[in-house]
């Protein structure tokens, strides 16, 4: 198998396909110098800032160390909850009664009273809003029977998920020696809750919520600070100090920052705040290729169609520094020759996008359609064809 290699400045390939062409050109073209400064300071034991979109890491420190998390262990099951949801398992309208164990939780209470049956939905704004722990135990009894339980399957999810330095052993964040995270988990964890569960993420949102007539503020200060965020989670315990999930967007970018073990309230979110507005000032995001699109129609021999397509799984995002989309350069590398059958979702080749000598990203060329073998008679022409070149 041989590779044909097709060399481009990214720009040209991004304006043909919205005018549904692809232009490849050979011509190589010379390299700005676009970067972005250093990240700033952050008072915090560990923090990172990642985009949404790309999964691209724009700044960290000690973001595999492991750390306590607190109360930042409520995202792992407002997703775990909210999967449940989704799969019909429960409802937003199932009453769920209060247990004892749930009503003497200590730490942050939604004052759920012992015996009472509050809607899901209730009890999920109370422990994403007010951090409620009864809220939050309860939920995870409606769940699973028992927190025990529950936290068997927040491991499960946190392995699927690629957080490979988390572990859980309760439902709430309470201080546990087995009881563990990482920046970069977490930020993988929140990413995740965005993009699977847009619709209970616009909780997060929420400034206030009030239960048993007794109103309790959201302890994420940025919500009220900085317009552009619409999340996520706060956490706090004398070990872990004060942490602080975040989420923006502007312009259609978002950002995730995770910092974890700073001094104070304030101090968290200005961190936080601080690292959001590095990220969107220096960088920038962009959705290059769409899933399913046609970037390069090939040759194929043997079968009873001649062409056939070629383009990615999925959608392709990048962050990159501001100002420098007009100096990437994509590359296809495509297999030769290709002979039939070919099944959808085949690979036959691999695009790679890169900038100023760096690969940015590498991903499969996929067939988009399939093509069957063909008759007799188009083999043996082919066959000649081939020969012949």
């Amino acid at each position: 198998m041989k590779w044909c290699v097709v060399k481009t400045k990214l720009s040209f390939i991004v304006q043909a396909l919205f005018a549904g062409l692809l232009m490849l050109s050979q011509q190589q073209f010379a390299i700005a110098a676009v970067a972005a400064p250093p990240p700033p300071a952050v008072a915090a034991r560990g923090y990172i800032l990642m985009d949404y979109q790309s999964g691209r890491v724009l700044a960290e420190s000690k973001a595999d160390e492991r750390m306590e998390p607190a109360s930042l262990t409520k995202i792992m099951t407002s997703y775990l909850v909210s999967k449940e949801i989704e799969a019909g398992r429960i409802k937003l309208s199932d009453m769920v009664t209060i247990s004892e164990r749930a009503w003497r939780m200590e730490g942050s209470r939604s004052f759920m009273q012992v015996g009472t049956q509050v809607p899901v939905e209730i009890l999920l704004k109370g422990m994403i809003v007010q951090s409620g722990n009864d809220a939050t135990v309860a939920l995870a009894e409606h769940v699973a029977g028992g927190e025990e339980v529950f936290a068997s399957l927040m491991n499960q999810q946190a392995k699927a998920l690629g957080m490979t330095h988390s572990h859980f052993v309760n439902a709430t964040g309470l201080p546990d020696p087995q009881h563990y995270t990482t920046a970069r988990d977490i930020a993988l964890l929140t990413r995740a809750l965005i993009r699977d569960f847009p619709e209970e993420y616009k909780w997060h949102a929420i400034r206030e919520f009030t239960y048993n007539n007794i109103t309790q503020h959201n302890r994420n200060l940025l919500l009220w600070r900085n317009k552009s965020v619409d999340g996520v989670k706060t956490g706090h315990t004398e070990s872990a100090g004060f942490c602080l999930v975040a989420s923006a967007q502007q312009d259609g970018m978002r950002l995730i920052s995770v910092v974890l073990g700073t001094a104070g309230d304030n101090e968290r979110a200005h961190e936080s705040d601080k690292l959001l507005g590095y990220g969107f000032r220096f960088f920038e995001t962009h959705r290059l290729y769409r899933a399913k699109q046609p970037l390069s129609t090939v040759r194929i021999w043997k079968g009873a169609a001649e062409n056939l397509p070629l383009g990615l799984q999925q959608d392709l995002y990048l962050t990159i520094p501001r100002g420098a989309y007009q100096e990437l350069k994509a590359e296809m590398r495509v297999d030769h020759p290709i002979m039939a059958p070919a099944a959808q979702g085949q690979r036959y080749g691999v695009l790679n996008i890169g900038l100023q000598g760096e690969m940015l990203a590498t991903r499969p060329l996929v067939a988009l359609s399939a093509v069957a073998e063909g008759g007799m008679l188009q083999r043996a022409l082919d066959a000649v064809r081939l020969w012949m070149q």
